[in-house]
């Protein structure tokens, strides 16, 4: 199993001892955007870790989504791309077509990225009507690292978010997983 954490703007700064790989958000709707995205994903780089930049889905306007996500997540070989597909602030959540054509779009307008969902079991469980994951699942479920209370399979689990979002991957090696993200 892989180390790595995931953050936003709320972590101003953050560890990268020990770590494989970063996910960053990126932007949310159509209107927000990290304003530490750069020195995150700097901080990432230069400790060597795969980068990886996420978008927190709101429902609605799913293409716009998608070119708004990717205007502004860097694109950069072997960068990984992610959808955060949960409940917004408002109580609503995107529905599972909404989830899935974002996914297909991003993927079409950056084919040779990978794409992975990632969600909480409750709406992998509850919400989700196809198992798509586009390239693969991101779970969050609060439990012993690498061991996610679900039958699909997987490919990072967010085990814990204290002190911050921690999360383990599923590759053998750092090489392993910057392989498989080279694509």
């Amino acid at each position: 199993m892989l180390n790595g954490v995931d953050v936003s703007s709320y972590q101003s700064s953050f560890d990268t001892d020990g770590l494989d790989f970063v996910f960053i958000k990126a932007t949310e709707g159509r209107s927000y955007v990290n304003p530490r995205l750069t020195d995150q994903a700097k901080r990432a780089r230069d400790a060597g870790c795969v980068v990886g930049f996420y978008h927190f889905l709101w429902p609605g306007n799913i293409a716009a989504q998608a070119e708004y996500f990717l205007a502004k997540a860097p694109e950069k070989a072997g960068d990984l791309l992610a959808v955060d597909w949960e409940q917004t602030g408002e109580g609503t959540w995107a529905s599972n077509t909404d989830k899935d054509k974002f996914i297909r779009e991003v993927k079409r307008l950056r084919p040779h990225r990978r794409v992975l969902l990632y969600c909480n079991r409750t709406f992998w469980l509850n919400r989700d009507t196809t198992s798509y994951a586009g390239d693969g699942l991101w779970i969050a479920d609060y439990v012993t690292p690498g061991k996610p209370r679900i039958q699909a399979s997987w490919r990072f689990h967010q085990h814990t978010d204290r002190p911050l979002d921690k999360d383990v991957a599923d590759f053998a090696s750092r090489k392993a997983l910057r392989d498989w993200a080279a694509g």
